[in-house]
């Protein structure tokens, strides 16, 4: 059965293209990179070949081509976008590589606009080589909640019920649970949150613009969005999430993920049962049975 079309995907790629050429914002993706290369750097071990899946610039691509434990990168590139390794175009739900190919993969701010993530999380799991390792981030979480509330109210007020605009977002909690069902050991998940501040909503709008992240629904409203609509959103945003000096908030959550492609070697349970020490003494306690009913 296929996944369900939440995403417009080649209207993705179009928005995606248009940010690159007018000049991409970067700075969350600055953040990630960053925060990829120390949890990278908490594994101790060379990469011989990496594989970047999606991420929307080649700025991590070029990150690791420069790291002493990574031989070469190969990108998967959403948009035409040069980086230091070899460039593959593609999509991140149709991975044009073989089985077992790569010793890490990695993706940031991508996954979140795939309409079938627990089948994209099972491609790269596939890439790996056994023992292989994928770090990923996508937002998800609370992201953009504010500017959520403040168009659902609007359009409730002026045109009688609200239209999808700001997309679902996967909850951390999931994750683990993708991670396992599409084969991954060890998983991993965490959130971290990340509040960014302007000085009113169309500056929020105009960033999401030039980061290729604007309405890419595909049962998005076709018709334009009326002015009066625009404007009313954007007074509630300001009135229900501003601060104390005016500037407003706006949410994004990076969902953080990692997994290895199973190996003989990793760590397992114990099977039930096979334990060597009791927890009583462990803890410290006086051991009590339960009285038989």
């Amino acid at each position: 059965m296929s996944a369900p079309l939440v995403f417009d995907r080649p209207l993705v790629r179009r928005r995606l293209a248009r940010a690159l050429k007018s000049g991409y914002a970067d700075f969350l993706l600055r953040r990630a990179i960053d925060e990829l290369e120390e949890r990278l750097g908490s594994v101790l071990r060379p990469f011989p070949l990496a594989v970047d899946v999606g991420t929307p610039t080649a700025a991590l691509t070029d990150r690791l081509a420069a790291s002493a434990r990574v031989d070469d990168v190969v990108r998967l590139a959403p948009a035409g976008d040069a980086a230091a390794g070899l460039t593959v175009h593609g999509d991140a739900e149709a991975l044009p590589f073989a089985p077992a190919r790569f010793d890490l993969a990695v993706s940031l701010l991508a996954l979140q606009s795939v309409n079938d993530l627990p089948g994209a999380l099972v491609q790269i799991r596939r890439a790996l080589k056994p023992d292989g390792l994928f770090l990923g981030a996508l937002l998800g979480g609370s992201t953009l909640h504010e500017l959520r509330a403040a168009f659902t109210q609007a359009e409730a007020e002026l045109e009688g019920g609200a239209s999808p605009r700001v997309a679902p977002f996967a909850d951390v909690r999931d994750l683990g649970a993708l991670l396992q069902r599409a084969g991954f050991a060890l998983p991993v998940t965490d959130v971290e949150p990340a509040i960014v501040r302007y000085g009113d909503p169309v500056g929020l709008l105009r960033d999401l613009r030039a980061m290729g992240l604007t309405n890419a629904l595909h049962d998005r409203r076709r018709t334009a969005l009326r002015r009066a609509t625009l404007l009313r959103a954007m007074s509630i945003y300001a009135q229900r999430f501003s601060d104390a000096d005016g500037r407003i908030r706006a949410t994004f959550d990076i969902l953080w993920l990692s997994g290895w492609a199973p190996h003989e070697s990793q760590q397992k349970p114990l099977r039930p049962g096979s334990a060597q020490a009791r927890l009583a003494d462990a803890l410290g306690v006086t051991e009590h049975k339960a009285p038989r009913r």
